[in-house]
């Protein structure tokens, strides 16, 4: 075995699992870490080993982005022509360009391959993927890190329900159903999406509580978002019934059984302390998307509370019309200037580990383990760094300007 190792080493070794390493290394045999820590034990345990020198570099896991609509990224001119735009009006402006533009087509199809050229190429090796065509699946088979593409389901009104579930039946069990959120999706088709995804064992990702205005319009069918829907022709009130807790977003979804481990309860801003408690009781994870938030005026997710209550969130970027640059680094960085009382190591615990646990690849990836997918990254840093929390303060605000050396299964690929 000994002969066949390769110790890759660097100053600093950031593995997510553990404390901070100085001077630490990675162990890589058969595409599987075999071991962790300070380079000198390293050295000792496998005396024969190849060393692979990253010189003024940080070894860390790859990022998890846990929430991109790929096939929205031919609509980036939207999130580049203003600073910000309120969410109703955002919506009502997206929904009208990809009807202008299309939403299936070379133009379509190549600005999704090159957004996810780019997240490789900053270190993301996981992606949750939500579309509205088969664009995603035929993705993930180029994909060099791991792709969950989901088909997202909405409707409202209770003339689209019996339509949608028929399309739900015909749908192939290789592909994954989601619902898009509880202001735009009828409790039913959420309730026999999350019934499929059980069945299936998939995740269960949907928008929760990103504007405000989901919870009036829940309790009132009142606010912006009713308004927008009712000038739509699509808003019914169809989320009173017995049992069905209609007081915020997520004791919504809680009413309709659809927490669990497998949800992911996408941006989270607008929650009450209940209902986060209720998330931490029930175990869905939820995922952040401070820039697009930013973008989309729509507040900030109480970061604090979540960790105060035992959960981890995951990052994600969202998608490149709402969203100005796509990048993991960049939502760390969001959330350090958002919450800069959170210590830089869960931030990136965030993007690691948190999204891996999100997308239930904890197993493999999040962390730099005996035993995980021997897959990481080597960041570069300014040489002169000696404290191993500027090294994470830079990392979050500067990590896009980093240079990125990916070691995929053992092999370093530039």
């Amino acid at each position: 075995m000994h002969s066949t190792v390769v110790v890759h080493r660097a100053p600093w070794l950031f593995s997510m699992a553990g404390p901070v390493l100085s001077g630490g290394a990675v162990a890589l045999h058969d595409n599987r870490i075999v071991g962790t820590g300070p380079f000198s034990d390293l050295r000792g345990r496998f005396p024969g080993a190849a060393i692979v020198e990253h010189p003024d570099c940080v070894l860390m896991p790859g990022l998890v982005n846990a929430h991109i609509h790929l096939e929205l990224s031919h609509l980036a001119h939207l999130s580049q022509q203003r600073k910000s735009q309120p969410f109703v009006d955002w919506l009502t402006t997206m929904l009208a360009e990809r009807e202008r533009l299309g939403a299936v087509g070379r133009a379509v199809e190549q600005a999704a391959q090159t957004v996810l050229e780019n997240q490789f190429a900053m270190g993301v090796i996981a992606l949750a993927d939500i579309g509205n065509t088969p664009l995603g699946c035929s993705l993930a088979a180029g994909f060099p890190g791991i792709l969950f593409p989901f088909r997202e389901y909405l409707g409202l009104g209770r003339a689209s329900l019996v339509p949608a579930l028929k399309k739900l039946a015909r749908l192939e069990d290789d592909i994954a159903g989601t619902a898009h959120a509880p202001y735009s999706t009828h409790p039913e088709l959420i309730r026999a999406l999350k019934k499929r995804a059980d069945t299936l064992g998939n995740l269960f990702p949907l928008h929760v509580a990103e504007p405000a205005s989901e919870t009036s319009l829940l309790a009132e069918g009142k606010g912006e978002l009713a308004d927008f829907l009712r000038r739509r022709g699509f808003y019914e009130d169809v989320f009173h019934g017995p049992g069905i807790d209609i007081s915020g977003p997520v004791r919504y979804l809680h009413s309709l059984g659809v927490l669990d481990a497998k949800t992911i309860c996408v941006h989270g801003v607008h929650v009450s302390a209940d209902e986060i408690s209720l998330l931490r009781q029930t175990g869905a994870k939820v995922c952040l998307c401070p820039g697009s938030n930013r973008f989309l005026q729509v507040g900030r997710a109480p970061v604090a509370e979540y960790l105060a209550r035992g959960i981890l969130p995951a990052l994600g970027t969202d998608s490149a019309a709402s969203n100005p640059e796509l990048s993991i680094w960049r939502e760390m960085r969001c959330v350090a200037e958002d919450h800069p009382a959170i210590d830089p190591m869960t931030i990136m615990q965030m993007a690691t580990i948190g999204g891996a646990q999100a997308l239930g690849i904890d197993a493999d990836y999040g962390t730099l383990e005996t035993g995980k997918s021997a897959s990481l990254l080597a960041v570069s840093i300014p040489a002169s760094m000696t404290d191993h929390q500027d090294v994470a303060e830079y990392l979050i605000h500067r990590g896009d300007e980093s240079r990125k050396t990916w070691i995929v299964n053992g092999l370093v690929e530039q």
